[in-house]
């Protein structure tokens, strides 16, 4: 599939409701139950869907609201523990693990992995059904990559990194056919950690990621290369917004993923110069560690910056996910990007 010049998508989540915690902090003393925590989810991902579509987002997501309990990294983490907890093979158990080579404070809930990765239904299927339901606009499902499920997590079965990626992409590739078969045509894989990994890794990683894919004939899949960490502020317990990049962004290696859209941060796309062939590109042109809204004039200029990338090639997006956003500066980042494709006489996608 190849999008009309300046297509709008999001990353994937937006802004979560401060209220989830408190409505955790009700469950745990008894107060609520569980099913007020899914009836919070379900308004707040039609919430999230109108926002998109009022802005005028072209391709949407349900905003990964029941994927999180609550709105710090602290467990059921959206991109890890809420796949890890549906996967054979994965303890609930979590233990802390250090991730970021710029910051010993940072880590991640790590699941442990005590016996093979075998199938289970990760829920992508239902969450396009419970998404297009209400979207007007074409729906995009998201998915965490093999190589951050399988990096992050504790590993007390494989001792391969490896064989574990790929048992996960073979999971991974069987939920992606069924999603595919239930009518949606916009699948995206997220992987923050590929500057952490060295040039065999990342030749693992691109194999595997590959392998999540493979067989799709109707979907358009959509590749995000996440910035790693993207908190901003001291409440989210120090982890102040850094990058896990640092002196290395194998650009060459994930150009060699297939997929119709590569989806980057701005600042990195320069990189892929030479690169793309037929692959679009979706810029992050809007970015989620600033608390400004951007004007769309000045999103626009960040997009014809790259005077080597043809518009027809550029698809318009964020740095990163919005869940960390109050709603307000999420939304207005959501209209900035659409006035930036306005101004730059894009078109939406059939």
């Amino acid at each position: 599939m190849h999008y009309p010049k300046y297509t709008t998508t999001v990353v994937g989540s937006y802004s979560v409701p401060r209220f989830y915690e408190v409505i955790e902090m009700q469950i745990e003393a008894g107060m609520l139950g569980p099913e007020d925590m899914e009836t919070a989810q379900f308004h707040a991902t039609q919430a999230a869907i109108m926002d998109q579509q009022v802005a005028g987002m072209d391709i949407i997501t349900g905003g990964e609201m029941h994927r999180r309990t609550n709105n710090r990294h602290a467990p059921p983490n959206a991109m890890l523990n809420f796949f890890w907890q549906k996967l054979p093979g994965f303890s609930r158990e979590t233990r802390p693990k250090k991730i970021s080579v710029n910051d010993s404070n940072v880590f991640h809930p790590a699941s442990i992995c005590t016996g093979p990765i075998k199938y289970a239904d990760l829920g992508l299927v239902a969450e396009f059904k419970a998404v297009s339901e209400f979207a007007q606009k074409p729906v995009k499902i998201t998915m965490t990559g093999p190589h951050m499920l399988a990096k992050v997590a504790f590993d007390e079965h494989y001792d391969d990194l490896k064989l574990m990626m790929f048992d996960l992409a073979k999971v991974i590739n069987r939920n992606f056919r069924d999603l595919e078969a239930a009518g949606c045509r916009h699948i995206q894989v997220d992987e923050p950690l590929f500057a952490l990994a060295d040039d065999e890794e990342m030749a693992w990683a691109v194999e595997a990621v590959n392998m999540c894919t493979e067989g799709l004939e109707h979907a358009a899949v959509h590749q995000h290369v996440c910035q790693g960490n993207y908190a901003v502020g001291p409440e989210y317990d120090g982890q102040i917004g850094h990058r896990y990049f640092e002196g290395r962004y194998p650009a060459k290696m994930i150009a060699d993923i297939e997929c119709d859209v590569l989806m980057v941060e701005g600042d990195m796309a320069h990189l892929y110069e030479g690169l793309l062939g037929d692959t679009q590109l979706a810029v992050g042109a809007v970015n989620v560690q600033d608390m400004a809204v951007e004007e769309p004039e000045v999103i626009a200029e960040r997009i014809t910056a790259l005077k080597w990338l043809p518009p027809e090639q550029t698809l318009i997006t964020s740095t990163c996910g919005m869940n960390h956003l109050p709603r307000q500066i999420a939304f207005g980042k959501l209209k900035a990007m659409c006035g930036a494709q306005r101004i730059l006489g894009g078109s939406a996608p059939n």
